[in-house]
């Protein structure tokens, strides 16, 4: 579940002068304040510090991507430290002339026992969590994955 939730309060609103602040609550209580991109709506009625939906969007392909990776590495009995990846979402016009999030980079890198294995072994387990990744699979977006080996 998913709530969304924005109030216009005292804002004129249809003169497009209005906070695009809102907030994003889930069932496990947790609320993520959220607002338009500062490159989309210019401040002050975007909030650079909010999480806006281009950027959770990527978050959700890569954090999909690192969970199916992680399980993966657990059936090798292959050991991660730690993950991490700047994943980078690239906004352009596609093919029909729409602007939309096209092309996802994730660049993860790890450390621990898997970091060890051969690049092409790390490269098929990425391959395959990419395969298994129920959001990649849901979405148009390209995804290409540097492993930075």
């Amino acid at each position: 579940m998913a709530k969304i939730e924005w109030q216009r309060g005292q804002q004129e609103f249809v003169d497009n002068k209005y906070s695009r602040q809102h907030s994003w609550e889930f069932d496990g209580g947790l609320v993520v304040p959220a607002s338009a991109s500062p490159d989309i709506v210019p401040l002050p009625y975007s909030v650079e510090y909010n999480l806006d939906p281009e950027e959770a969007f990527v978050a959700a392909v890569s954090s999909c991507h690192m969970l199916f990776f992680l399980s993966m590495a657990v059936k090798k009995q292959c050991r991660v430290n730690s993950y991490l990846d700047n994943a980078v979402g690239i906004m352009e016009k596609d093919e029909t002339g729409v602007s939309s999030i096209t092309r996802i980079k994730l660049q993860p890198r790890i450390t621990g026992e898997a970091a060890e294995l051969p690049v092409d072994t790390l490269q098929q387990m990425h391959e395959q969590a990419h395969k298994l990744c129920f959001i990649a699979n849901s979405i148009k977006s390209e995804i290409t994955i540097d492993i930075g080996k």
